[in-house]
């Protein structure tokens, strides 16, 4: 007996996409074997570590939780999609470049598309704030000081923007 199969229709970092999926594949799946986005990364696959993390309609979700036919229809942002057209980066991305907010790297992309969807509901945070907010994250290397100081760097870079576009 084969899998059922459905045909599931995405936007996905602002591109309109379409796959035939067996109808247990998870969204962390379909966007790493199907889409060739492997910019997500599956770690724990039981939704703990956040590595996986990405936006689903701007809200951050665990993507080993999901089933990509329950997402039929929405918008996804990984980390592929954070940055500009022109390669500009992400004030995240920016900030864990100036902060060494990266060590490894395996947990980054979650951390990163979490700290974004984070900003936009929280513009300035302290520093307990931070922490907070990536407290859902887990990093193997401990490497949370820097990560702290990156989403404080992250929310002073998104200020500067704003200013300098009013």
């Amino acid at each position: 007996m084969s899998e059922q199969q459905v045909r599931v229709r995405l936007h996905v970092n602002g591109v309109p996409r379409e796959a035939t999926l067996p109808a247990r594949r998870l969204l962390s799946d379909a966007l790493r074997h199907d889409l060739g986005l492997t910019g997500t990364h599956v770690g724990c696959e039981h939704g703990v570590c956040g590595a996986c993390t990405v936006l689903l309609d701007g809200r951050p979700v665990r993507a080993c939780l999901l089933l990509a036919a329950t997402v039929d229809g929405h918008e996804i942002t990984t980390v592929e999609g954070l940055a500009a057209d022109d390669g500009t980066l992400h004030p995240v991305q920016q900030a864990f470049r100036e902060c060494h907010g990266l060590q490894c790297g395996f947990c980054t992309p979650g951390f990163l598309t979490t700290i974004a969807a984070y900003l936009d509901e929280n513009p300035d945070p302290t520093e307990d704030d931070a922490l907070e907010a990536v407290s859902g994250n887990l990093c193997r290397c401990t490497g949370y000081q820097n990560i702290k100081k990156a989403v404080l760097r992250a929310a002073e870079l998104r200020r500067q923007q704003s200013e300098v576009r009013s």
